[in-house]
């Protein structure tokens, strides 16, 4: 379950990402992020942000239209 949601739909990269990274430095270690993006480009951008930042990717799946993500921030 999410802490937070950022409703990122019809946005473009890089923007979901830039968003989620704000959104992430205004939680607490060990609260997640609920990220709704339209990009399909956004699935391999998160998969990177995390590995970049540190933070998990918990988990990632679709609807076929709205990308879901949940990220854990981690210090």
């Amino acid at each position: 379950m999410a802490d937070e949601v950022l409703d990122a739909k019809g946005l473009n990269c890089p923007l979901p990402i830039l968003k989620a990274k704000k959104a992430l430095n205004g939680l607490d270690d060990g609260k997640v992020l609920e990220v709704l993006s339209t990009d399909p480009g956004s699935v391999a951008d998160f998969e990177a942000f995390c590995r970049a930042t540190g933070n998990e990717l918990v988990e990632q799946d679709n609807d076929g239209e709205v990308y879901r993500f949940l990220i854990k921030r981690v210090a």
